[in-house]
């Protein structure tokens, strides 16, 4: 398996895989059956100052990805999106991305990144896999800063934000 800059070509099937990948974790984690991430979302994330995207091929297929939003400036970055391809999870793909990722970015002196209260896989995965600690809980009492008022939504009630120091 290999980390790969995101390449042009590959960007349609990223998008996908990333939305099918995040649908099914909200299946799994409420029921829902609706798309979770959309578009605006995920172009917003690709067009930041800073991203860079990035797809794991094995036997060339991508079968995850992630984008990270790199400050050379503080050294505090963020990992905006992580997936593992829906049927491809439990195959330590995930902890692949994310070792490789930190390998790539050694001048980081913290990581952060937020999930959804309900996704008990995703805060397994960061907590325990990959060493983040949960140092903050958005909610209608505790908005996030940067979150959007009229994106709002009843079904995202809570997001953690994670923080992983490096340095």
């Amino acid at each position: 398996m290999r980390l790969e800059i995101l390449s042009e070509d590959r960007l349609n099937q990223f998008k996908t895989d990333i939305k099918a990948a995040f649908r099914f974790g909200a299946s799994e984690g409420m029921g829902l059956d609706e798309e979770v991430l959309p578009e605006e979302d995920l172009l917003r994330s690709l067009n930041a100052n800073g991203a860079v995207a990035y797809m794991a091929i094995d036997n060339g297929e991508m079968v995850g990805g992630a984008i990270v939003v790199i400050d050379e400036r503080t050294h505090i970055n963020h990992l905006d999106f992580l997936y593992v391809k829906v049927g491809q999870q439990g195959k330590k793909i995930g902890q692949f991305i994310w070792k490789e990722i930190e390998k790539r970015h050694p001048d980081t002196e913290a990581w952060e990144t937020c999930t959804p209260y309900f996704d008990k896989r995703n805060i397994h995965f960061y907590i325990n896999r990959c060493g983040f600690h949960a140092v903050e809980f958005f909610n209608k009492y505790h908005p996030d800063p940067n979150f959007p008022e009229d994106a709002e939504s009843d079904v995202f009630e809570g997001m953690f934000r994670f923080q992983k120091k490096m340095k």
